[in-house]
């Protein structure tokens, strides 16, 4: 049976291609614009691109935020992707006041670097050996698509599962227990994207069989 994955819309990004990225492996995805169209869901991604605060703005509008909230409280798999990894934080420069999901403990800064800003294009990510969703060698780096100006700040380091360079090393990937993100676009990276999301499906239905 194909898992269920909502893939939320809340107007911040084209989710098409993270929804049939899903669908190519196998998944039977929903969009949800509400809460109530989350129902049933066995796991929850939350795609964008765009601004901290309008983000959590429109999550507020259509209840999503609480949505996400009580569905990772629940134990449902959540990830986060480029803003939507972002707005799992508690916080961020971006929009000062404006408190983020706090589904992970830390802070989104702006890339404190020489280099372009924004970061736009491929990066290499090493993986922690920590990293639950990391290839069969972690110490592998694999090339992924990025575009973004801020990046997360687990306050624990060991939440950092993935590390890439844009003039300075940050975090592109971060997680704690079910809930997870990348600051890459894994629907925009080729045959790693792929791979991943892959990896994550199948942590989704290691947790539905538990």
């Amino acid at each position: 049976m194909s898992l269920r994955v909502a893939v939320l819309d809340y107007e911040m990004s084209n989710l098409r291609s993270a929804a049939k990225a899903l669908e190519r492996l196998g998944a039977e995805v929903t969009i949800a614009r509400t809460p109530e169209e989350m129902a049933g869901a066995e796991a929850v991604v939350l795609p964008g691109d765009g601004h901290f605060g309008e983000a959590m703005t429109r999550l507020s509008a259509s209840g999503l935020d609480s949505a996400v909230i009580e569905a990772a409280g629940a134990g449902i798999p959540v990830l986060g992707i480029c803003i939507g990894l972002q707005v799992l934080f508690e916080s961020s420069e971006e929009a000062p006041g404006v408190p983020g999901l706090g589904l992970l403990h830390g802070s989104v800064r702006r890339l404190q670097t020489d280099a372009k800003i924004p970061h736009i294009g491929w990066a290499k990510v090493r993986w922690s050996e920590r990293a639950p969703l990391a290839a069969s060698d972690p110490g592998d780096p694999s090339n992924y698509y990025f575009l973004h100006s801020y990046v997360v700040e687990p306050t624990d380091r060991s939440a950092c599962w993935g590390a890439a360079e844009h003039g300075v090393p940050f975090c592109a990937a971060a997680g704690e227990g079910t809930v997870m993100g990348f600051q890459f676009h894994p629907e925009k990276s080729s045959r790693s994207g792929l791979a991943l999301l892959g990896r994550w499906l199948a942590h989704v239905d290691s947790v539905v069989a538990a």
